[in-house]
């Protein structure tokens, strides 16, 4: 999912005006802001080449663009590089008198919507805001999942119905586990209906649970489960373990404390195992970032766990799994280490 990074937004400008209004825009949001080289002044970045040129450089490096001039010029320019709403950056497109300021593309996930709302507020105008959820005033289930940081099975097609039941005014329960109450507090939650008990549901058409869990108990009605990314896993192994070995001990480990797959946020190891394929392919397979930290990080955390003299030999700390996971969960571990088959995995939980 692409979300808005304030340095990350490439703004296009094609006139004079364009460039006047760049630089009122620029002054207050971090951007690089791209022109023809006729018009290019301090601060500015001439197009490489031709203009749809650079914007297909930018469209796969940004995650964010910004258009000033004619939305129907976006629009052509932008066709032929679109995805989905789920990878494409966002874009917004303004007038160059900066009287309108138009989400175009990736309003929910990509962050379009909130932009546009941005730059309108600096220019003191209204946003050009079109997704059914935001013009019904209703929250949208992939804005909640962004602001959760959180995965579903079947995203795409749960979206599309969870939305259009929203909009379509249909009842909608929201219930997560108490551990996520803070978290959830802070989330736009218009149009659900808050649900505090699966054992006593109130009148609902569909329910949508945010849960680390793997399993629920049985509900009478269509419902989805939310999963919150907040699960990290410390791992060591014997060079060149294969990967199904790897990936099997960590669904166990999941597994036997209750927790979906799909909550993983990191793996981290220790620096030596950066090329480890297996670990790599492991991260890959998963969807999450793999850490590697230093040997003298590790050490830090060393005497916090069982010591091996045979790894320290080999790799300089006497333990890897469980250091690493100390380090991703900033000392919030969970359950039991497991050690089988030359692979150590300790897990721990974000907050």
């Amino acid at each position: 999912m692409n979300t808005v990074k304030p340095d990350d937004i490439a703004l296009f400008c094609l006139t004079p005006g364009g460039v006047a209004l760049a630089k009122r825009l620029s002054s207050a949001l971090p951007m690089t802001c791209l022109t023809r080289e006729a018009l290019v002044e301090d601060g500015f970045v001439a197009f490489d080449g031709s203009f749809a040129h650079s914007v297909q450089q930018a469209f796969a490096r940004y995650s964010a663009l910004i258009f000033i001039g004619a939305t129907g010029i976006a629009v052509r320019v932008l066709a032929p590089l679109l995805v989905d709403k789920f990878h494409d950056p966002a874009v917004v497109v303004i007038d160059e008198r900066g009287q309108h300021v138009i989400s175009l593309l990736s309003g929910h996930i990509g962050g379009a919507n909130a932009l546009a709302r941005h730059l309108a507020g600096l220019l003191g105008v209204d946003p050009v805001i079109t997704t059914a959820t935001d013009v019904n005033e209703v929250a949208a289930l992939d804005t909640l999942a962004c602001q959760l940081d959180a995965r579903m099975a079947g995203f795409r097609l749960a979206v599309k119905t969870v939305n259009q039941m929203l909009v379509s005014q249909k009842r909608v329960g929201l219930w997560w586990d108490e551990p996520l109450a803070e978290e959830v507090s802070r989330c736009d939650r218009r149009g659900f209906i808050t649900v505090t008990d699966l054992q006593q549901l109130p009148e609902l058409d569909a329910l949508v649970c945010i849960t680390l869990r793997d399993e629920l108990p049985e509900l009478p009605l269509p419902h989805w489960k939310l999963v919150p990314r907040r699960i990290v896993a410390g791992i060591g192994c014997r060079r060149g373990t294969d990967c199904g070995v790897i990936t099997g001990l960590l669904l166990r480990q999941l597994a036997a404390q209750r927790l979906d797959p799909l909550a993983l946020k990191a793996i981290g190891s220790i620096v030596v195992k950066q090329d480890e394929l297996g670990l790599i392919q492991l991260a890959s397979d998963f969807d999450v970032p793999f850490k590697v930290f230093s040997v003298a990080a590790l050490s830090e955390h060393e005497h916090r766990f069982p010591s091996s003299l045979f790894v320290k030999q080999t790799v300089g700390v006497g333990s890897v799994s469980g250091p690493a996971a100390w380090l991703l969960s900033n000392g919030h571990l969970i359950g039991e280490n497991l050690r089988e088959q030359g692979v150590t995995i300790t897990l721990g939980v974000t907050h």
